[in-house]
């Protein structure tokens, strides 16, 4: 087998991404982007057999941010997924080929291995890697619960609606709401403010689903032409936005909001039902909606967006410990840190553990 660790720069990403089917998180400047919020070394790892390849963007990150400063180690680091569902990538050749996948994912590990890497963190692609639990072999994957996409290749979009949402949906338009998709650089400011007025109203203002407005632009300036912004107009003001990205027939719902004098209208109803209508007419397959929080098929979130579609996915994660010694080292480390048995920190459900608070 063939390994190389492939910086942003280099051809062979964009080139490896022309042969696989990939989505919008797969793009180095979605990879770069990334790195620059998180604070962390943007790669991808391709493997190759013959005519097999593997591919996987990552980010590489430093464990001293976790660390007290007087044990503070420049050689320890883990890898995580860029925010969504990047995966891995498989060409056809190498899902047809039985083992090659699970010979790669350990080459993949014994290159982490060498490289100081302690643990890694993938989130799989609901759609691209739904395979995946056939060709791995078993107990290799996580499920963390489903998401939801609609099939635009159904002609009757409508018929796959819940009744709920086709009355607010009605509803929207009989007050005169209007939904339609435009420039994300002209509305960027709007979207921004109404995404952090969204944030603050759920309780969700840092973390994972913290973003800037720097963010914002850098994300516009990098990736502007896969971008899409849907709005939804109300009394001469834009009630909701929803930015879509658009890559190999798969758009994305990534994030969006709603302002909080319009929630109790549910504009976001009749955005949904608009783009999921744009994106079947561009001659997309598939728009994915996303699960609830953290992967949840019990809250309000996920029952909203299950509304639309009948059509749910595995949510899929990878997680590995690479190094074991390393591993529960950082464990120990970071127990003693936040007084707590390393076993609270293992017995968390958090991967990896030592970054479980």
């Amino acid at each position: 087998m063939n390994i190389q660790v492939i910086e942003l720069e280099n051809d062979l990403w964009l080139q490896t991404l022309q042969e696989i089917r990939h989505d919008f998180y797969h793009l180095p400047e979605y990879v770069y982007l990334e790195s620059k919020r998180t604070n962390t070394i943007p790669e991808a790892i391709l493997i190759t057999e013959g005519e097999k390849k593997f591919f996987v963007p990552y980010l590489l990150r430093k464990c001293n941010d976790i660390l007290p400063e007087e044990v503070k180690s420049a050689d320890i680091f883990d890898v995580i997924s860029p925010y969504g569902y990047p995966g891995i990538l498989l060409n056809q050749a190498a899902i047809n080929t039985p083992g090659f996948p699970d010979a790669a994912l350990d080459a993949m590990k014994q290159e982490f291995h060498s490289r100081g890497i302690c643990s890694a963190f993938f989130r799989l692609h609901p759609i691209l890697n739904e395979s995946f639990t056939k060709i791995f072999k078993a107990g290799t994957f996580t499920v963390n619960g489903e998401t939801v996409s609609i099939d635009l290749r159904i002609a009757n979009l409508w018929s796959q609606t819940r009744k709920g949402h086709r009355s607010t949906i009605n509803k929207c338009k009989r007050l005169g709401m209007i939904a339609k998709i435009v420039p994300f650089q002209e509305y960027l400011d709007e979207f921004v403010a109404i995404y952090e007025e969204t944030m603050t109203r759920v309780n969700a203002t840092t973390g994972y689903y913290s973003f800037s407005s720097e963010y914002f632009n850098r994300m516009n300036d990098l990736l502007g032409g896969t971008l899409h912004l849907c709005i939804v107009e109300y009394e001469e003001q834009v009630a909701c936005v929803g930015l879509y990205t658009e890559c190999c027939g798969i758009v994305q719902s990534t994030l969006g909001g709603t302002r909080n004098h319009f929630v109790h209208l549910s504009p976001g109803s009749l955005e949904t039902d608009y783009a999921r209508y744009w994106a079947q007419e561009r001659g997309n397959e598939f728009l994915h909606l996303g699960g609830g929080v953290g992967g949840s098929t019990e809250d309000s979130l996920y029952t909203f967006k299950s509304g639309f579609s009948q059509l749910s996915h595995k949510f899929l994660t990878l997680r590995l410990i690479i190094n074991e010694e390393k591993y529960h080292h950082l464990v120990h480390l970071r127990a003693k840190l936040l007084e707590v048995t390393p076993s609270d920190l293992l017995q968390s459900g958090f991967f990896p553990a030592y970054r479980s608070r």
